[in-house]
Order: structure tokens, then sequence, then C-alpha cells
């Protein structure tokens, strides 16, 4: 089953066209590892994806449901009714935790099922728990983002975005803010989540990752899809020059 589809995406800053004719399709269960340079249009279509930006182009459904139609090459959006359905599909880890930070870890994780999707308390409450255990956070249920180090934050981020019980999880390179040591600790817990058959894009930089937990791998640069298809032939055996250029630092 289609999780997520999106066709012929066009994003321009200023003039600047920043995501050329992008299409890609995420099934239940896949892993999506998008990889490639610095400026290549990587975050912007994550954010696309996930409605932060609009597009100019192109067209985006998730589950069949439409969130933007492409009319006549400009994109559309659905009502704001229909979007905040849509939005409830999916979670997003960005790479500076963006906790709050006057909020306990458990009501940072408790709030959003509670304010959005109307959960009660004591359910909210049992799924953070529950989740906390899962992320090896059990005992830090009182504390404040300000207490933790940067891969518990990371940790707590992605235990709110599962809180909410989506379909498919973005991560928004979830590693550049931590040190080597840490960046462990989220690739241990994304790996984790893989085996599950979590549905989830990550745009990453950790290549031996990206080979090893996809299911898919997109190079992009420029703000197109320059390569895609299966990790190991990607990453070890790329066919298009500007890949094996970009992949050429990291082997």
């Amino acid at each position: 089953m289609n999780i997520l589809e999106i066709s012929h995406c066009r994003k321009q800053f200023g003039g600047n066209e920043v995501l050329t004719d992008i299409s890609l399709t995420v099934n239940e269960g896949q892993v999506v590892s998008i990889i490639g340079p610095s400026g290549s249009g990587k975050s912007t279509l994550l954010r696309c994806a996930t409605l932060l930006e609009t597009m100019d182009g192109g067209s985006l459904s998730y589950l069949g449901k439409s969130a933007v139609r492409d009319e006549g090459g400009k994109s559309v959006y659905a009502s704001a009714a229909e979007l905040k359905q849509i939005r409830s599909c999916f979670g997003l880890v960005f790479q500076n935790f963006n906790l709050f930070p006057h909020y306990t870890v458990l009501k940072n994780i408790i709030e959003p099922p509670m304010l959005i999707q109307k959960r009660s308390k004591a359910e909210a409450v049992e799924t953070a728990r529950d989740l906390l255990s899962k992320m090896g956070l059990s005992d830090k249920a009182d504390a404040y983002p300000y207490q933790l180090s940067g891969g518990q934050q990371q940790r707590v981020s992605i235990a709110r975005a599962l809180a909410m019980k989506p379909k498919i999880l973005f991560f928004d390179e979830p590693t550049s803010a931590l040190d080597p040591e840490l960046t462990g600790e989220i690739l241990k817990v994304i790996r984790a989540l893989a085996a599950e058959h979590m549905t989830m894009v990550i745009v990453t930089h950790e290549m031996a990752f990206a080979r090893d937990v996809s299911d898919h791998v997109i190079f992009m640069d420029g703000g197109v899809i320059v390569e895609q298809g299966n990790p190991s032939d990607i990453i070890n055996n790329p066919t298009q020059d500007r890949t094996i250029q970009f992949l050429s630092r990291f082997n």
C-alpha cells in the first residue's frame, strides 16, 4: 500500500528553483534514505512532504488522500480540515530536537496526542511511558530537556513523534547535531524501528547506515533526483558521475 506519493514536485525560493520535478512513492513498511550534498534540496523536499513548505507545482497524497493536487502546473492545497486529517498520518523528527524547554519529558510527549488527537490523559501517559521504556529513558520522565544529553533529547523527540501513532515517520538529519558516540544511540533506535517495519523517510549523511537499513536510497543534487534504487547498488556501485563523485568522499 502506498503511504506517500509525491508527483512532479517543484519549489522555488525567490526565483531560484530548489526542487525540480521530484517524484517518489513510499510503500508501507519501507525505509527510504535520501542522501546528497548540502544544499541539494533534501530538507526542502522533506518540508514540502510534511506541509511545512508549500509546493509551487506537483501533487502530494497520503494513503490515497490528496493533500495537494496539480492544476495546470500549479499546486492547489486541500481544505484546512482535510489537511488537518492528513497531518495525523505522519510524524517528523528534526535535527535540533525542538522540545519545549519548560515542559518535562513526559509533558513533551503527552501534550500533542491530548491537544491534537483529543486522547485522554491516562491513555497518553500510558503510551508515553511505554515509549520512554522502549527508548531506554524510563527514569527521565520528570526531567527537563536541559538535563538531558543531545542523544537523550533526540530519543525523546522520536518518542514524541511515535506517540501520535503516525503511519510514516520523517527524519531530517537526525544525527547531525550529535557527536559520533551519541549518533550511534540514535541510529540504533532507528534500526529497531526498521526491524518493526515502521515506514520511514530519512535524510542522512550516514552512508553505511543508509546502505544497511534502507530498502531504497535516493541520491539528490541540485534539486533533482540523480539516481535511486537498491541501497547496495547506489552506495557501492553508483552509475552516475555525480553520485560516484559524492560517494568517493565516504568510501
